[in-house]
């Protein structure tokens, strides 16, 4: 594992020149490095300091004042890392900040790699690693929706139920463990019906934290839109104007649109990542049928398609487009655009009840707050309770899915009386991608993955 009882320090606040900046010191020779270049006004030593206290004094290198600071002080086990820590708040130059963290690497500590702040706070067991991960999220977190889904998780919401499916199921290995030593007497110490309705109820749980994955995901990198329509339609004209900028070309030449654009926009919480697709139709052109190509695969990709159509097009062809994208297990929202220029009529279709149909004009940007409405209300994120876990973590859902495929084997075991052995083996292998999601069982590789995505100071 990384070495963790050295004394280290960075800068934790973002790079460049601002009005303050906070440099971090954590390990067990913090007080005794800082003491000899910080002075306090009050001229007592850091040691002589209350901790989870403020004091105000001066940096000094070699006799000469470098900068008048702020220093924290946290006494272990009462901080951060679990570490005796200080944190320096000095005026944000960077000439500065580079001599300040000069002097601590000269005076014996070392500088931090990335996350190892939050890697040691988890050696020392403040956090687990599911709650390590979400320290990250929640910086990187630029959405309400993205907030909310870190917050949550670093107040422990996937490991909370996990941890408790856990300790049963370690009961249950424990007394099928004790049978196997007494084999030869025949006899069962573990329940076999309180077995099985442990295990439908872990099967249910795991399969509610599987399917939320793709909600999760979605928040977290944003929701794939796509746009798509027969040339002319008014596509790239609604990318712009659900952008509010002049972001695609816009032409009454059809085919204009050869490949596609791609943006994003938050809409009250939620980012989503709007494509702008070639128009559909048949040509000869090479370059455009390329592009025609890609807008069936953004299609495929897309967790929400906007269908752009002209309220006066065709019945019949209409509803062949809203089935083919039904048929894909698409969400999807028909917007009939150019109602400035065209009477507007409702299309009553057997599909009715499974799209969602807005009436704009792109061009003069008349009712796009109904296409946004309906996008958020396609979202679902809304509708969630707060209490809800919704897992985004890629890491998580691998682990879960193959706990489940575990816990699912042991289902089909006690079904056919199988042997206890075969049962525990199939309940360690649970166990263990339940430890891998808290971080009960971890390696080396796995820590240094995760923690090497954090930024330096964190």
């Amino acid at each position: 594992m990384m070495q963790y009882k050295d004394t280290i320090c960075a800068i934790a606040t973002a790079a460049g020149n601002g009005a303050i900046a906070v440099i971090r010191i954590s390990g067990s020779d913090s007080y005794g490095i800082v003491d000899k270049i910080f002075f306090s006004k009050s001229g007592k030593k850091l040691n002589a300091l209350k901790a989870n206290t403020i004091y105000f004094g001066e940096i000094k290198s070699e006799g000469k004042v470098l900068d008048e600071v702020l220093v924290s002080l946290f006494r272990a086990p009462h901080s951060y890392t679990s570490e005796d820590s200080i944190e320096i708040s000095c005026h944000g130059s960077v000439f500065i900040q580079q001599q300040i963290l000069q002097l601590l690497v000269k005076l014996g500590a070392r500088l931090a790699t990335a996350g190892e702040f939050t890697m040691r706070a988890f050696l020392a067991g403040k956090m687990d690693l599911s709650q390590a991960e979400a320290v990250a999220d929640l910086i990187a977190s630029q959405t309400q929706a993205e907030h909310s889904l870190a917050i949550q998780q670093m107040k422990g919401g996937i490991t909370t139920e996990i941890q408790r499916l856990r300790d049963l199921l370690l009961n249950f290995i424990s007394l099928i463990e004790l049978e196997l030593d007494f084999s030869e007497e025949d006899v069962e110490f573990a329940d076999r019906n309180a077995l099985s309705d442990l295990i439908v109820r872990a099967e249910k749980y795991l399969k509610t934290l599987i399917d939320s994955f793709a909600q999760g995901n979605a928040i977290k990198k944003g929701i794939q839109v796509a746009i798509i329509g027969k040339p002319n339609v008014g596509k790239s004209t609604l990318l712009n104007a659900l952008l509010n900028e002049e972001r695609a070309i816009v032409s009454e030449i059809p085919g204009t649109t050869r490949d596609t654009l791609e943006d994003t926009m938050i809409i009250k919480g939620l980012t989503f990542r709007f494509i702008d697709t070639a128009g559909i139709r048949h040509t000869t052109d090479v370059i455009e049928n390329l592009g025609i190509e890609r807008t069936h695969q953004s299609i495929a990709k897309a967790d929400i398609v906007i269908l752009v159509s002209e309220p006066n097009a065709p019945g019949f062809e209409l509803m062949m487009q809203i089935s083919d994208i039904l048929n894909l297990n698409k969400k999807l929202i028909v917007a009939f655009n150019k109602i400035d220029v065209q009477s507007s009529h409702l299309i009553d279709t057997v599909f009715e009840n499974d799209y969602k149909t807005v009436y704009i004009s792109a061009k003069n940007r008349k009712n796009i707050e109904d296409l946004q409405n309906a996008l958020l209300d396609f979202s679902d994120y809304n509708n969630l309770n707060s209490k809800d876990i919704i897992i985004s973590n890629l890491r998580h859902f691998d682990a879960l899915q193959n706990a489940l495929q575990a816990i699912e084997r042991v289902r089909e075991g006690l079904e056919t009386h199988i042997s206890s052995d075969f049962l525990a083996q199939d309940i360690r292998q649970a166990l263990h991608y339940f430890g891998l999601i808290t971080g009960q069982i971890t390696t080396d590789e796995i820590l240094g993955n995760i923690f090497s995505k954090f930024c330096i100071g964190k």
